[in-house]
């Protein structure tokens, strides 16, 4: 039965093999001769077939032997690594990041530091959660989460427990899709003009949400919770709205999405902030992670 396989048995597999010959795997294993013999019988005896020529001088493996082997070699390698894996849990523990990132925050440049983090911190437990507006703290405040990356200009939702420090910055534009009535109007546009038009809006799940939105020019607006359904919409031509030009930089290239001049009416970058509790001390982990997130 396969079950009775052991990692020893693979591991005498293998050494006869790279040996050539059974003394000299015993050798290398620093077992007796007779207890490799034993190994590679049993092997055979659970796969059900022969791993070796019994008619040569050499260990010469049969077709089947030769087929197995790679599996062999690919088993004893998966041990290590786990091995290796449990020798660093044991030894600094499993590092936990617990982090919400506002939605407009460059998904690009998020899965590029989550990468490093990964190859930095092999055995790190990421629980990510993407959130807007002030979903972030709130999570951060419940405990849920350690860190969040939230909007400098959206209200902190407990300044005496939670701080805020900045992070970094990512440029905005106003869009349409060129068959929307603002693509045609003459440029630039003013507030009073964008306001008669329907403007798609990220919010969030909160009661009074609409109390925080920031960029807003009118009463005419579709609400949405989520930025990908937002830039979707605006696609489709049901509206205008702010979204990060990174995240639309293809779109507008293919003339999917087009620019749009405002006139009298600034929009800064969206400048983006971490926030933790107060008194938290990060994790070598979660410092990294607010270090890359804050490079360029």
């Amino acid at each position: 039965m396969l079950d009775n396989v052991t990692i020893n048995q693979l591991r005498a597999f293998v050494a006869v093999c790279d040996q050539g010959s059974f003394s000299g795997a015993a050798r290398k294993l620093g077992r007796a001769q007779s207890a490799i013999s034993h190994a590679i019988k049993a092997l055979e005896s659970a796969f059900d077939v022969e791993l070796f020529e019994r008619n040569t001088r050499k260990a010469q493996l049969t077709a089947a032997g030769r087929s197995l082997l790679p599996d062999a070699r690919a088993v004893i390698s998966r041990t290590e690594e786990m091995k290796n894996r449990a020798g660093s849990i044991a030894k600094a523990g499993v590092p936990q990041v617990l982090v919400a990132v506002d939605a407009y925050f460059p998904r690009t440049h998020l899965i590029d530091c989550l990468r490093t983090l990964q190859e930095e911190f092999p055995t790190a437990a990421i629980n990510l959660r993407i959130t807007t507006m002030q979903g972030g703290e709130n999570l951060v405040l419940e405990r849920v989460c350690a860190l969040a990356v939230t909007i400098e200009n959206v209200p902190e939702v407990n300044p005496e427990a939670i701080e805020r420090r900045w992070l970094s910055e990512a440029e905005m534009v106003t869009v349409c899709a060129p068959s929307y009535p603002l693509a045609s109007t003459p440029k630039p546009i003013p507030v009073d003009e964008f306001g008669r038009h329907t403007q798609i809006v990220v919010t969030d799940n909160q009661p009074g949400a609409e109390k925080t939105q920031q960029g807003v020019a009118g009463k005419r607006q579709w609400l949405v919770n989520d930025l990908g359904a937002k830039r979707d919409l605006l696609k489709a031509g049901l509206g205008w709205g702010h979204l990060p030009r990174n995240l639309v930089s293809e779109d507008l290239a293919s003339g999917q999405l087009v620019a749009l001049e405002r006139r009298a009416w600034h929009l800064g970058p969206l400048t983006f902030m971490v926030s933790q509790r107060r008194g938290h001390d990060l994790s070598p982990c979660e410092s990294r992670l607010v270090e890359l997130l804050g490079e360029p």
